[in-house]
This record gives C-alpha cells, structure tokens and sequence, in this order.
C-alpha cells in the first residue's frame, strides 16, 4: 500500500511546524516526579575501579533513575559495589588493554577517543560524572545533557605540575606534549553540556574560570545513615585517605609525633614509606581498611585531621556524622562543610606549625563541643538532600529543554 499526502504543502508546513508541542508535551511530562522513568537514561563516569565519593554519586543515581544503563572507561567489579555491579556496564575499548584495570590513569590520551566511541543516540537523558575526563560524550541533539562535575581534570589544569613532578622523565615528557592538546579538548567540549552542576562553590569557581560556564552548586551525597554518635570520649587523632603529595598526610604526621599526640592512619599510597620514617613511636599505621573499621575509628578519635585540599571532601562529613569535630585546612569544600565553630576548626596555613596551634585551641574547648550538635550539621549534606534537590533540578531542565526544543523548529524556515 502506498501512501500519498492529501494536504497542500503550506498545510502540511503547518502541521510540521506544531509536530513538536507533541515532543515539548512527551519531555515536560517525563520530567514529572512520577514519569521519569519512561526517559531512556545514560549514565556517563569517568571509571569504576574503587568506591569513593564520584562512585557513590553514581550510585545515587542509579537509584534515582533504576533504568539508567552505565557507560564507563574502564571497570574493576572486584572494587565497585555490589550494589553497582547489578547494573548494565558498558566499557570502552581500553578495557580490552592488558593491565587496563592497574594503570588506566596511563592511558588520558586515549581517553577522549575512547568517549566518543560510546554511541548514546537512545538516549534522552545523559548525566555525565566528570572528574575524569566523562562529560565529552556525544549525545543526541534534542538529548539533555547534565553534568555533575567533581572537579574539572586536576591533572590537566590547575594540579598539572603536581602531577608531572611525580612521574619518570619519560611520563613528564609525554605529559608535557598531550596536556595541551587535553586541554583544548576539554574546553571544547565543555561546550556540549547543557547545565553543569559542580558539588562545592569552590569547584563551581573552577568551572567557571576553565569552562567560562556557570554551574548550580548540589553538595555530594554522604550515606549519613551509615553514621552513629560514638560513645565517650575520643581516643585518639585521626587521618584516613589516600598517602598521596597533594592531600599532605605529612603534616598531620609531624604535627602529633612532634605534639606527642596518638595518631592512627589510614590509607595507602606512594607516600607511607615516608610517613613512616618521618613518623614517632604515637603515630599507627594500619593501611588499607574496610568501611566497618573506618566507621568504627570515625566513632572514636578525638578529631579527624584534614590537612589537603579537596573538591569538596566527602570524609570530613562522615566524621561529623559520627559526632566528631574536624581540624581541616582553610581551602576548597572544608570551606562549606567545617562551617562553624560548632563542628570544628581550619587553619589558614598549609602547615605543621598551624596545626599544631589548632590542635591546641580545640583541646582548650574539647570537653564543650556537642557530638549532637555536629551530627546534626551533617544531616545537612545527606544523600536525601542530594536527591531531592537534584531531581528537582533535572525536573525543571527537562521542562525548559523541551521549550527551547519546540522554539528551535518553530523558527526554522518555511
């Protein structure tokens, strides 16, 4: 059977022209609290090779959106959730490079390529995780595409000297030669996300001054739940994440062996045969540990010490949910989240010697502060608080997309 047009061409212009208020109508109701899970959903992370405050962004959404499927560089099941692993992982093809799970971060110049490869025509929604390189994936035109920015690529921009100094002259000179051609990439396609949602102010300035893009500040979730108020008073200072240059575990390393303070750290990295030899006998060293025993350690030290700076920093929370203050440097997210008085103390200087005159005024105050009074400052930044005002966010740009996706065929000429 074939068909034949029984309108005049004006009139069959006409109909074309209001063919989108059907689309405009389907996108506005899939944004409705009760109809987003009809959207065909992409979400877009950078790897999934741990489970740290990006990985559990992207567990929030996938309850957010239960349908989402999940498009990712590399994948490690044995160090992902096993919450995440009942999903649909896609990888690229630098899963297939031997060694990929190990040495992934050798591989960013391949990264843009890898991304690109990853075909999300499907899609109406696409929520990129960006840290890593994950927001240059291309999507749909008529697609909305948002993305929650950890940070822009530490390594690239503003942490790229960092970064270089720690490698061997052959990685520096590689470094040195792709950086550039990375960075113009990453400001390009910067140009490909519809709204930025950055998870501090601090990285919202970032944003700003690499993308010259706008963002809405949504703090990270933190499972505050997971949490409980310790009992009695605390044992000892504590220092829990990576042993990495730029986070400088060092300081709170010489801070109590020169205080003659009991120190219990936990983490891994390049840096803890170091730590170690600069460390006194009140400092402990315990590695690697499971969340049941940071939790425990969260529940019992005196404070944690948090001397780096980080995007917003994830760790600092879950020791307020516990009940415990926070002694953090004066920089990046402790800025919004070691807020008050009530909660803790930041120093002004990335030093030993500010540290130590921290320490010491919060242990004139110790026995005043309200293990209670913190928690509930940290209920502040709960994973229902990121749900609700990230849901509302989408809800309202899907709306919006779909007006200016009607206007765009409405003023095409006829």
């Amino acid at each position: 059977m074939t068909l034949k047009a029984t309108t005049s061409l004006p009139d069959a212009r006409a109909f074309l022209g209001d063919a989108p208020v059907m689309a405009k109508r389907r996108v506005t109701d899939a944004g409705s609290s009760g109809e987003t899970k009809q959207l065909r959903v992409a979400i877009v992370h950078y790897w999934l090779v741990s489970m740290r405050g990006g990985e559990k962004v992207v567990e929030e959404l996938c309850r957010m959106f239960p349908q989402a499927d999940i498009f990712t560089l590399v994948c490690n099941r044995d160090r992902i959730s096993d919450f995440l692993k009942t999903r649909n992982i896609r990888t690229s093809f630098l899963q297939k490079i031997p060694g990929a799970k190990r040495h992934y971060t050798k591989m960013l110049p391949l990264m843009p390529f890898a991304l690109e490869q990853f075909d999300l025509q499907d899609y109406d929604l696409v929520l990129s995780s960006e840290s890593g390189p994950a927001k240059g994936i291309i999507t749909r035109a008529d697609a909305l595409h948002v993305c929650y920015c950890h940070s822009p690529m530490r390594y690239i921009w503003d942490q790229f000297h960092v970064y270089r100094h720690g490698l061997p002259w052959v990685g520096r000179a590689l470094m040195s030669i792709t950086a550039p051609m990375l960075r113009a990439w990453d400001v390009t396609t910067s140009s490909r996300v519809d709204v930025f949602v950055a998870n501090s102010d601090y990285v919202a300035s970032r944003i700003r001054r690499f993308y010259d893009r706008d963002s809405i500040v949504i703090h990270p979730p933190v499972a505050t739940d997971d949490f409980a108020v310790g009992k009695g008073k605390g044992e000892f200072y504590l220092y829990a994440g990576q042993l990495t240059t730029y986070k400088r575990p060092d300081i709170a390393v010489r801070a109590c062996t020169e205080a003659g303070r009991k120190l219990v750290v936990i983490g891994e990295g390049e840096q803890l045969a170091y730590l170690k030899s600069i460390a006194g006998p009140t400092v402990q060293f315990l590695g690697h540990q499971p969340f049941n025993v940071l939790r425990d350690h969260l529940s019992r030290c005196r404070a944690l010490l948090f001397p780096g700076t980080e995007d917003f920093g994830i760790l600092p929370v879950e020791a307020m949910a516990s009940g415990r203050p926070v002694l953090a440097f004066d920089a990046g997210g402790a800025r919004e989240t070691v807020s008050s008085p009530k909660v803790g103390f930041r120093f002004a200087e990335q030093t030993t010697e500010a540290l130590l005159e921290t320490m010491a005024a919060f242990e004139e105050v110790e026995d005043d502060i309200d293990p209670h009074a913190i928690r509930a400052h940290a209920l502040k930044f709960s994973s229902t608080v990121f749900r609700d005002r990230l849901s509302s966010l989408i809800e309202q740009q899907l709306s919006t997309h779909g007006d200016r996706s009607a206007d765009v065929f409405r003023r095409r000429p006829g």
